[in-house]
């Protein structure tokens, strides 16, 4: 196709609504993260307690102290078998953690105890390349396909166009040419194979605020209240090389996308620990956490770049807050020690991430009769419909142990399972009557399969003064693919997205200061 229309386009602060499925899930999921302990055990330590770590997983643990404490946690982070990407660095270091506990006693055997903690409950950090053939598909074929089936303006009014950033950069730069006598005409190309890569970085920082007891020293109660800070940024490149219509290499179309989300969330957090047994150490704890309530803004810029025939280019950007809240969390645990050498743990955890509520930003004002601010949300049903398809419930194991050879020294292990939170069929769908669509500017997507988690980690206590390490090993596959199945363009052409498995296997190392007062 010879395209003689030539848009360089910027068109700023487009007013959106919302995100979409698969950038919310990456929001709402957390790490295993805290103090060198608590992550040395694998997180196994909601009924155990007497860590600041569980203030945000069972706020109850926070009641088992009986002296007050503050520490500091900090290391680093190493992706593994990384390819080079955007000069991305597969290492960097990370302050983990920092936080004070202060105990006070009300009786012989009832403490009332207040605590703060910082933690990063979110690591972004992660380089994801991806490369594959593709077979009668492409991206830009994708929007032709959405502009022949009516996909990219709204049925009810023809001059309002619905499309995404993607739809638009193709559509004005590549597929509608202009002859000379001013008629238009759409044509596409299909591609003989991909190149995908982002590195993404950032992370969300978690400050917990908790107030918590015990009653004779048999139940333990807790609460905390927490506050979540959102900084998250990537950059993607996408690039496809074209065929012609005989199959002959024509050149290359390639998409490239700086994405930043950043706010604000909050939620509440309860747990209780109960020893049933009077004089047995053996321990079980509930936990309930509510919805974060997340009020974010994203903010991009889109670049396309054609190289076959004389070549076009465009640029978009645009910048739009939306709303969503996770799932309810709940948790049952046990623990126990025996003596003075030994302390054994085990967690379970459930969210239903096709709970998630995607949310559509209605506005804001002053209402004079209530003489108050307001924000006006609402649930998007197209997309929590879609989310439903794609996300399920996650269930998340984790185990632990501790034995302390000698009372100054302590060798711990752990282990984590996290099962998966994507449909194995689900896809990134961008034919969703929803504004959770409309604005995407990328259009990849992985179903990432199960977590493993293995993690070791040393203690030592010097008087008032303790010093932990840990290690902890990340591996998880994924299904990639850098866009949805669509319907073939012609009638008998066969589509094929193939699946590309990608890995995001990751190092840990770790270290925390404590000191006891």
């Amino acid at each position: 196709m010879k395209k003689l229309l030539l848009v360089g386009l910027l068109l700023s602060s487009l007013s959106a609504l919302a995100q979409e499925t698969y950038m919310n899930a990456q929001l709402a999921t957390e790490d295993l993260n805290g103090t060198a302990r608590y992550v040395g055990m694998g997180g196994a330590m909601e009924a155990l307690g007497g860590d600041l770590s569980t203030i945000a997983t069972n706020p109850a643990g926070i009641g088992l102290f009986r002296s007050s404490q503050a520490k500091v946690s900090f290391g680093l982070i190493s992706q593994e078998n990384a390819a080079d990407f955007n000069n991305a660095d597969k290492t960097h270091l990370t302050f983990d953690q920092v936080g004070f506990v202060y105990s006070m006693s009300t009786n012989r055997n009832s403490f009332l105890n207040l605590a703060f903690n910082y933690r990063k409950s979110r690591d972004f950090n992660q380089i994801l390349t991806a490369a594959n053939v593709l077979s009668n598909a492409s991206q830009n074929a994708l929007t032709y396909n959405k502009g022949l089936n009516g996909l990219l303006f709204d049925s009810n009014n023809k001059s309002t166009n619905l499309y995404n950033q993607l739809d638009f950069l193709y559509w004005e730069n590549f597929i509608k040419s202009t002859s000379d006598n001013g008629e238009e005409s759409y044509g596409y190309n299909v591609a003989s194979d991909f190149a995908f890569g982002r590195h993404n970085t950032g992370y969300i920082g978690e400050y917990d605020f908790n107030i918590s007891g015990n009653i004779k020293d048999r139940v333990y109660l807790g609460l905390t209240f927490g506050i979540h800070d959102v900084h998250y940024n990537s950059s993607t490149s996408y690039t496809e090389n074209l065929l012609s219509s005989t199959g002959q290499s024509v050149g290359n179309v390639q998409m490239d996308d700086e994405h930043c989300i950043t706010g604000t969330g909050y939620d509440i957090k309860v747990g209780v620990i109960v020893r049933p047994v009077e004089y047995s150490p053996f321990r079980i704890g509930f936990s309930i956490a509510t919805p974060t309530w997340y009020d974010l803004t994203s903010s991009n810029v889109t670049y396309f770049t054609n190289r076959s025939d004389f070549g076009t280019s465009g640029r978009i950007n645009e910048a739009f807050v939306f709303r969503f809240n996770t799932p309810w969390k709940f948790g049952l645990s046990m623990g126990t020690t025996v003596d003075d050498y030994l302390a054994l743990g085990a967690s379970y955890e459930y969210a239903d991430y096709s709970a998630t509520d995607n949310r559509l930003y209605l506005g804001s004002g002053y209402d004079y009769y209530s003489d108050s601010y307001y924000d006006d949300t609402e649930s998007d049903n197209a997309m929590n419909n879609h989310t439903k398809r794609t996300l399920k419930g996650v269930h998340t194991l984790k185990l632990g142990a501790e034995f302390r050879p000698d009372p100054s020294l302590a060798i711990r292990l752990g282990y984590n399972y996290v099962s998966p939170m994507y449909n194995k069929l689900g896809e990134r769908n961008f034919n969703i009557d929803s504004p959770y669509a409309y604005y995407a500017s990328t259009t990849d997507y992985t179903n990432w399969k199960a977590t493993n988690r293995i993690t070791a980690g040393m203690g030592y206590t010097l008087e008032r003064f303790t010093i932990d390490v840990a290690y902890q090993y990340q591996s998880q596959k994924g299904d990639f693919y850098p866009f949805a199945n669509f319907m073939p363009v012609e009638e008998g052409s066969a589509t094929t997205i193939p699946i590309t498995e990608v890995k995001n296997n990751r190092h840990q190392l770790m270290m925390t200061l404590g000191y006891r007062f």
